[in-house]
């Protein structure tokens, strides 16, 4: 019993050990971390941003000078800058004024982050290097201690990097962004990923807790299991490959494969054909040592939940990655943490009452039945990750009307074998009334009609129905061959104005990027385009705002927003009548840039070859956001109509409000 209670509390040890190895690494680094940037504000200014981030016991004190005080910091310029110098520098953090006990004076000071901004006069024609100096002092543990850093920034004639948005998560204070990020973890919950693994978790924790006391063990393991993983995993993802990473392993058409053979062993599993167990070997050497193999099992479970949920999750944290690339990694570790909290705490609360799901499986074998529903649903989730890879890459092997097809004969035959007409190998027989005859219990019968209801409903999308339901899951609307032409929603047949003002087709990318067009672009006769300067000079000509519309081929908020919100008649006659729309898909990595087009992107560390790549870096560095959908308004010179952008929120007025906001915002920069 000693050697069992002891082995208990290793797992939470090695949790223990690797957030305390964490915790030393992070207190090594230096104790406040310096970057530059140059971002053109007009035709006649520049700004230059040192971001300054600091570890949390560090005051770095700030370059405003209080009266009589020696603890300030101090950005210094060399002769030749001095004259282009515009103003004094200003500060943006969260600024904090305290009496210092030893000095007998108030002092300035910013904890966490801080933004000092330097405006200069240079003209967009001209190229200047910025060079100075940082002195600055902080304190840490009671000491003040002098930091210096050096900076060279070369601002070409045609600068334009902004890269700090007002409403950054970098400006939100860490325990914002836990509770964001654990509202996140309980919203990814519910996406198809997650969702999906709970059967695994069902079957894995009903064969190897025997009681409640190794019940409540094994999920204690598995909860500390998926926080460890998901936090230290996704933290390490980004900061070793930048803001992107998820996003990329979410659309890669590797990834997505594996994705797809793994859903079809799990779904083949339930239906019967196999048990999915740990090796014999594995088993011998958790009886020898007390339980080491079973943590080892628990701990590749977790693994697989959080390699599994990287593809349906990474847009819901996107925005909190961005910040690991700009240097502060407390933010993004803190949100992880929060955001993998929210995901094992339902798995960690359904592992403990194991025995409860043991005596439901011994009860006519109803444990067993919802197994074998699971398993088609697993076969139907796994075509969405075949389709995922076959959009990416352009194969057209499942267009829309083919995994439709698959659809409808999946949920039939769910519906057939819930109405007891297939029996798989582990089927009990059903039960019996007081005449000895079998018959269908009310639930059953239910949930049959639910799935042969589903299948009609989705019957007419093979002739080119637009199945709102599930537009987000089944493939765009662009890769079906035959639509039967009918009669179309009215506002889709109105037109996008005066004949002078209507919008000219889209030209580049247009042959290879029409079959991704979501079906409300399809349906209502939208017309959008696929490369920035070519909707830029669209909008210039015909005097409209411009939308930027940041989205994915894979994105399954971007289509819910558009059936949602854009099909709504008010909101479809406003992105008509009053906007030019180009929607930047990060995710399209089918499509190669030119040579003269290829650079190296600093913001996501590689080389930008693809179209994907250019308008997910485009959406880094320049809007400061990596989540989509996310939605920015310009005017003619590229400005923002909207300081804050929007992502992610279906609610019609709000979004109907954006739109005519930008719109009036449009016509005062216009002086109209």
């Amino acid at each position: 019993m000693i050697k069992r209670k002891n082995f208990f509390y290793r797992p939470i040890l090695l949790v223990l050990g690797i957030i305390l190895s964490c915790s030393l690494v992070a207190q090594e680094a230096q104790p406040v971390q310096f970057s530059f940037e140059t971002k053109r504000v007009n035709d006649q200014e520049v700004e230059l941003r040192i971001h300054a981030v600091m570890q949390p016991d560090v005051k770095l004190y700030s370059v405003q000078k209080e009266k009589d005080s020696v603890l300030f910091s101090s950005v210094s310029f060399d002769d030749a800058v001095q004259s282009l110098l515009d103003g004094s520098m200003t500060e943006q953090g969260d600024l904090q004024t305290a009496q210092d006990s030893l000095l007998s004076a108030s002092v300035s000071y910013y904890v966490d982050s801080v933004v000092w901004t330097q405006k200069l006069k240079i003209p967009a024609g001209d190229s200047v290097l910025l060079k100075g100096t940082v002195d600055a002092m902080y304190s840490k543990n009671g000491e003040y201690l002098p930091v210096q850093k050096s900076f060279r920034e070369f601002v070409h004639k045609a600068t334009v990097k902004e890269t700090t948005p007002t409403n950054s998560v970098a400006n939100k204070s860490l325990w914002w962004i836990f509770l964001a990020a654990f509202g996140g973890g309980l919203l990814a919950l519910l996406t198809p990923c997650v969702y999906s693994m709970i059967p695994v978790t069902v079957s894995f924790f009903t064969k190897r807790s025997k009681t409640r006391a190794e019940g409540i063990r094994n999920a204690i393991y598995y909860a500390l299991s998926i926080i460890v993983i998901f936090t230290l995993l996704g933290f390490a993802i980004t900061l070793i490959f930048g803001p992107a990473a998820l996003n990329n392993l979410a659309t890669n058409w590797i990834a997505n494969l594996i994705f797809f053979a793994l859903f079809i062993i799990f779904g083949i599993s339930f239906l019967g054909a196999f048990e999915i167990t740990l090796p014999s070997s594995w088993t011998n050497k958790s009886d020898a040592k007390a339980g080491t193999g079973s943590f080892l099992g628990i701990f590749f479970m977790a693994l697989t939940l959080v390699l599994v949920s990287f593809s349906c999750t990474g847009p819901i944290i996107g925005n909190l990655l961005v910040l690991a690339a700009k240097g502060n990694y407390w933010g993004p570790l803190t949100g992880m943490f929060g955001f993998s909290a929210a995901l094992a705490l339902p798995f960690a609360f359904f592992a403990f009452f194991p025995s409860k799901l043991n005596i439901l499986g011994k009860a006519g074998g109803w444990l067993n039945a919802i197994k074998v529903t699971l398993g088609f649903l697993e076969l139907a989730l796994a075509l969405k990750f075949l389709s995922n890879a076959d959009l990416v890459k352009g194969w057209r092997i499942l267009d829309r009307e083919v995994f439709i097809s698959l659809w409808v004969v999946i949920f039939i035959l769910l519906g057939v074998y819930l109405l007891g007409k297939i029996k798989f190998r582990h089927d009990d027989e059903l039960p019996k009334n007081d005449f000895g005859l079998p018959y269908l219990s009310v639930k059953r019968l239910m949930f049959a009609i639910l799935s042969f209801s589903f299948a009609l409903y989705m019957i007419p999308g093979l002739w080119g129905a637009p199945l709102k339901a599930i537009s987000a899951f089944v493939p765009p609307m662009g890769t079906q061959d035959f639509i039967v032409t009918g009669s179309r929603n009215q506002i889709a047949m109105s037109s996008g104005g005066s004949h002078e003002d209507a919008l000219p087709p889209p030209v580049k990318y247009y042959d290879r990027m029409k079959i991704y067009e979501p079906e409300v672009v399809t349906t209502y006769g939208m017309v959008t385009y696929f490369d920035y300067d070519e909707a830029l000079a669209v909008a210039r000509k015909l005097k409209r705002p411009l939308m930027l519309d940041f989205t994915g081929i894979n994105c399954v908020n971007c289509r819910k927003m558009e059936g949602q919100v854009w099909s709504n008649p008010e909101i479809m006659q406003r992105l008509k009548n009053n906007f030019v729309i180009v929607s930047l898909y990060v995710d399209v990595q089918s499509i190669d840039l030119q040579e003269n087009e290829i650079y190296y992107s600093k913001a996501l560390g590689k080389k930008i070859t693809t179209l994907g790549d250019k308008n997910a870096d485009l959406q880094v560095t320049k809007y400061g956001a990596n989540s989509q959908p996310y939605y920015f308004f310009l005017d003619a010179h590229e400005k923002r109509l909207i300081p804050e952008g929007y992502g992610y929120d279906p609610n019609i007025e709000h979004f109907k409000n954006l739109l005519d906001e930008a719109v009036a915002n449009y016509k005062k920069s216009q002086g109209s």
